[in-house]
């Protein structure tokens, strides 16, 4: 009983998390299950996805209704992600698993300092913005959909970056159109586990009802927080996922 009360806990924030930084919590959702509970990995991977599902449904239809998801934009993204995960695997696999590990890490870090220079707005609607280099971002997403796959990481912290950086898209619509595409890319893979027997239902049940809360919490305080501090979140993040890919490339374990 214990153990549901702190997994329910725990969701709330990740929900939170997920809800304002577009990446629906799997990135969190996982180590948190395995780590501190001790769940089996499939029993941890398809419980977050079950999670995402619930987090882009709860924040892109408030995000959607307020017109801060760009609908077009992610349909588009969303293709090149899909298309990516099922082509952009076959050259992936050609280069060792540790080599890719460690130079996405670098470009993870990368990214994250290019974060740091760029000076946020806060244009809260669709039409404050053009998208620009809409062939680059595409095949940015395809990229990410093949490497994402094959590293164990959500692609909507990719997407986030790409039209923020790339595209030139404010960064509360970019979080806002990933997280009304995380849940399509999520549902593909739900199903699967599902059919395996993966799917604890009680600790689901619990994990997406906290999930639930702290993304309907996280979609209100998007339009209050600051995009500065937003951005810096999400630097945050990306510095945590580098480091994460660095030691799972040199096979280092922190715990």
């Amino acid at each position: 009983m214990l153990e549901f009360l702190f997994i329910f806990l725990g969701s709330v924030v990740i929900g939170i998390l997920g809800s304002l930084l577009g990446t629906g919590g799997g990135i969190f959702m996982v180590p948190f299950l395995t780590l501190v509970f001790g769940i089996p990995m499939h029993q941890a991977i398809a419980t977050s996805l079950v999670s995402i599902i619930a987090t882009s449904n709860t924040s892109a239809g408030l995000y959607v209704l307020k017109k801060l998801a760009d609908i077009r934009l992610g349909i588009t993204l969303e293709l090149a992600t899909v298309l990516g995960a099922i082509s952009g695997g076959f050259i992936a696999v050609k280069v060792p698993a540790d080599i890719l590990a460690i130079l996405f890490a670098i470009v993870l870090l990368y990214t994250a300092f290019s974060m740091l220079k760029i000076q946020p707005n806060d244009q809260n609607s669709l039409g404050s913005y053009k998208p620009q280099k809409y062939p680059l971002g595409f095949l940015i997403s395809y990229i990410a959909g093949g490497l994402s796959g094959l590293l164990g990481i959500g692609g909507g912290v990719i997407k986030v970056a790409a039209m923020y950086l790339i595209m030139q898209i404010p960064l509360k619509v970019a979080v806002a159109t990933s997280n009304f595409m995380i849940g399509v890319t999520a549902s593909a893979g739900c199903f699967l586990y599902y059919f395996r027997g993966d799917v604890n239902l009680p600790r689901t049940g619990m994990a997406v009802t906290g999930v639930f809360l702290g993304a309907t919490l996280g979609s209100y305080l998007m339009f209050s927080v600051k995009s500065d501090f937003l951005r810096k979140l999400f630097v945050l993040l990306l510095i945590f996922l580098a480091l994460n890919m660095f030691f799972k490339g040199i096979h280092f374990k922190l715990f």
